[in-house]
Parts: structure tokens; sequence; C-alpha cells
């Protein structure tokens, strides 16, 4: 009997160990293909060491405020870069994240010559991106343009209604909280919304007025809200050439002395190390081939939560969005 007890305690102390050795060596894993992709991407800690190459820059998906980003363009500033291509595939996002970005471009413009290639789309926020540049190109089937500002907000007053549910408020003023979405939306409060749509439509036309040297005919021409393709950009002043990158390159030999025949390599504005779905994958991959399958299932489940979050944009937007078919 004692013979089996002290199996028993053997088996789980080498149970233990192992389980240890599993642990240890997967944290050892992801640490190296971390440290591994830190060295062999360009530029993916935010740094630019390639002198005399042409830096490119993407900008994806929708804009939101980014401190870290605007960092790595503030590098990128003061990097060995001969210029830089920004390519844009974006609806847009927040009007506060798009000025933001703006603003950085425009700051890098400043020490670098710069260019802009829209791959796909460059619409609302997207656009003003887009304008920080001298030289927008975009492929002939780009959309481009959205001109305006959109506030959306959600009521289920009526449904709170059919399920009975009241939601009480003591607050300081009318307009304080509003709109709420628990109650029909006073005119007063809209009267407000509106003039805040109002006021930044009005700076953004006033953007792309100044930035693309347009009319008052011209502009109105293009900002009633609808996105343009390539083809009916260049007509509209929206954008200045239709291509490539090869084309935004040779624009920048052409007319902004950059040296012909240089690389264009990836600067990337988030570093791998700070990619979460990048080291989520790698630890999950890890710690299914070391044999610890419920760990790697709960990594993986823990980012679904976190993709949802990054989806979620308040304030007032500058976003192009495509109506939804019935």
């Amino acid at each position: 009997m004692s013979l089996d007890s002290d199996i028993i305690v053997d088996r789980r102390r080498i149970r233990r160990k192992l389980t240890f050795w599993r642990v240890t060596a997967a944290l050892i894993a992801v640490a190296a293909i971390a440290g591994v992709a830190l060295i062999a991407t360009p530029g993916a800690g935010g740094s630019f060491a390639s002198a005399g190459a042409i830096a490119r820059v993407h900008i994806d998906g929708l804009i939101r405020s980014d401190a870290d980003r605007v960092e790595a363009l503030e590098r990128l500033e003061n990097s060995r870069a001969a210029a830089v291509v920004v390519h844009i595939n974006s609806p847009g996002g927040t009007t506060a994240g798009s000025e933001q970005l703006y603003d950085s471009l425009t700051r890098l413009k400043a020490k670098k010559p710069l260019v802009v290639v829209v791959e796909g789309l460059a619409a609302s926020g997207g656009y003003i991106t887009a304008i920080a540049a001298d030289h927008i190109v975009a492929q002939q089937s780009s959309l481009v343009g959205s001109i305006g500002v959109l506030f959306q907000f959600p009521n289920v007053a009526d449904l709170l209604k059919t399920i009975g549910v009241k939601v009480e408020e003591v607050k300081s003023s009318p307009l304080k909280a509003a709109p709420n979405g628990f109650e029909p939306t006073s005119p007063e409060a809209r009267a407000a919304l509106d003039a805040l749509v109002k006021d930044s439509y009005a700076w953004f036309k006033g953007m792309v007025k100044v930035r693309r040297g347009m009319d008052d005919a011209q502009l109105e021409k293009v900002s009633d809200g609808r996105v343009f393709t390539g083809r009916q950009a260049i007509d509209l002043k929206l954008v200045d050439q239709l291509g490539d990158e090869k084309t935004a390159v040779t624009w920048l030999v052409e007319q902004k002395g950059v040296k012909k025949g240089l690389p264009v390599r990836d600067y990337k504005l988030h570093p791998h190390l700070g990619d979460l779905s990048f080291l989520r994958a790698a630890a999950a991959v890890t710690l299914e081939a070391v044999g610890l399958s419920s760990i790697a299932h709960q990594i993986e489940q823990s980012g679904v939560a976190q993709a949802v979050d990054r989806l979620g944009m308040d304030g007032m937007l500058a976003l192009w969005q495509p109506a939804a078919s019935n």
C-alpha cells in the first residue's frame, strides 16, 4: 500500500516538473519569436536605420487617436529616410483621430518629401489624412472623398417603453448628457448636435478647399458626402495622378529631387512587440506545440473581446459607411 502511495507521489512530482518545463519552454519560445520579428522587420521598432531608403507607411482600417502612432511618425521625422510614401486604405474614423494623424503627417512632410498612395479607399477621415500630402496618387478604381461628418446614436426609448423599463435621471441642465438614447431626443438637443456637425463639416470643407486649391463651385461638387472613383477624382481635383507606388516614387524623383533607384522599405507605426494579436497567435501556437492546448485556447478566446473593444468609437465621426443591402 505504501509502495503505491510512493509511486503516486513520484508521478505527481514528475508531472509538476514536466508542466514547469513546458511553460518555461513556451515562454522562451514566445520571447524568441518576438525578438526575431523585431530584428528581422525593418522599422519594426519604430526606427528606420536604412540610410537613403524610402519609408513606406501604411494607414489601414478605422482611424482613432493613437499616441504611439504620433511618436512613431515623430521618430520617422528624425530618421535617415530619404522620403516617405504613405499608403492609405481607410474609410475614416473619428474626427479627432483623423485630425491628429493629419497634423502628424503635416509635420513629417516639413522634414521629408512625402506622397500619398490611395490603395483602395480614402474616405472621410481617410481623405483628411490624404490631403496632408502635396501629391495624391490613386488607382483608377480607388474610392476617395466622402467629405462630411456624422454623429450617430442609438435610441431605445420605444423598446424600453415596450418592456416597461424607465430610466430616471437627475441632471444639472436640459442638455447635459443629451442625447442619452433612453428618451426621445428633444428639439434643443437635436439643434445642439446639428450645430456640432455643421461646425465640423465647415472645418472639413475648409481644409479641402485650402489643401486642394478649390474654389467654392468646385468644393460644392465634391462635398455632398459621396465617394468618387480615382478616374472621377482627377477631374474633381481630389487627387493629382492615377497610378501606384511606382508612380509615387517617380514623382518623388522628378519633383522632389529624391535619388533614383532607392529601395522602398516598410516602416511599422506599431512594433510587433506591441502587436497583441501577433504575440497572442505566437503564444497560442507554441503552447499548443508543447501540449498546453487548454491554455492556448484561453489565449485565443481572450483576443475576441479585445478586438470587439477596439471597434468601438466615441465622438464625432468622419466615416464612410456604404449602405447595407436589405
